[in-house]
């Protein structure tokens, strides 16, 4: 029979983890013909999310559980566990059921029709109106800074893939991926499931301001160097900008020479202005340089304390 791996990564989950099992677990059971493993890795849980897994585990032979020896992000740990599945079609599946269990029978049927990449769209959300406003800005200014690629709108790496896009993934030998990046760059046809996404069923949400920042740097410098060029032609115009205004000056001076005083304030809001734009471009080059010593270092994606439940 076809395996299909069901992935879900967890962090202190354990008001979820049984919940996201049971749903799984009734969603499997209306697709008949097919055989499936539910892949949990824990990111190191400080609560009873383990125990919990280990629980599932010795009454489910479904379940494996892969523990990490720390916490190793919201990026390494689920994409080394998306490279550890051994179905034939790995689906992504949160513990927090913000991506509904519900629809993986629609999954499959779209990957019987023969589609290799299957992704969910979000059509609704239970998120506020600033990160609402702020995500579709993001997706804007991706878009526009993106030439090669073009990123699917409310995407967040919920989909299924088959086995050959697991072997292009793995291909890459990326160390730190921005994985909805890359599943556009492979360019398969693919199919989109649109859904509403539900609100958090337990428990708060581990993605803060400095995770979400990651991964829209890792979308803008994975997929673009516009930004580069735009320091490159920026320090030129501002180059040329600054000379016509020093020789208008110095026309000026000759011209009205006990009239014009130059004064202090242009020269403050100069020198700040220069700085800052300084200091924009400086930074986006150290993102750049930021992401190249990542891909650099070869490190494992994460180092596993043990695994649960594998034969």
């Amino acid at each position: 029979m076809p395996l299909l791996t069901i992935l879900t990564p967890c962090y202190n989950e354990e008001g979820n983890v049984r919940e996201v099992h049971r749903q799984v677990k009734a969603a499997m059971q209306t697709i008949p013909g097919y055989d499936y493993d539910h892949l949990f890795i824990d990111n190191a849980s400080t609560d009873k999310t383990v125990e919990i897994l280990r629980e599932l585990a010795a009454t489910d032979h479904h379940v494996k559980v892969i523990v990490n020896t720390r916490n190793f992000g919201h990026i390494r740990s689920p994409y080394h566990a998306f490279l550890q599945a051994r179905g034939d079609a790995v689906m992504s599946c949160v513990a927090d059921l913000q991506d509904p269990p519900e629809l993986i029978p629609q999954f499959v049927q779209k990957w019987q029709e023969g589609y290799r990449v299957v992704i969910g769209v979000k059509q609704g959300t239970k998120d506020s109106w600033l990160m609402l406003r702020t995500r579709k800005f993001y997706y804007w200014l991706v878009g526009r800074l993106s030439s090669d690629v073009e990123l699917v709108h409310n995407f967040t790496g919920f989909g299924l893939y088959d086995r050959d896009v697991i072997e292009k993934f793995r291909g890459t030998e990326e160390q730190y991926p921005y994985f909805r990046g890359l599943v556009s760059d492979f360019g398969y046809e693919r199919a989109e499931v649109s859904y509403a996404q539900p609100a958090r069923h337990s428990g708060r949400t581990k993605n803060d301001f400095f995770s979400l920042y990651d991964v829209a740097m890792l979308g803008v410098t994975n997929h673009s160097k516009v930004p580069l060029r735009l320091a490159t032609m920026a320090g030129f115009a501002i180059s040329v900008l600054s000379l016509i205004i020093a020789l208008g000056y110095l026309v000026a001076k000759l011209l009205f020479w006990d009239d014009l005083q130059l004064g202090l304030a242009p020269l403050l809001i100069g020198i700040y202005f220069f700085g800052a734009v300084q200091l924009f471009f400086i930074g986006m080059l150290g993102e750049y340089i930021g992401a190249i010593h990542t891909q650099v270092h070869k490190r494992p994606l994460v180092v596993e304390k043990e695994r649960i439940n594998f034969d």
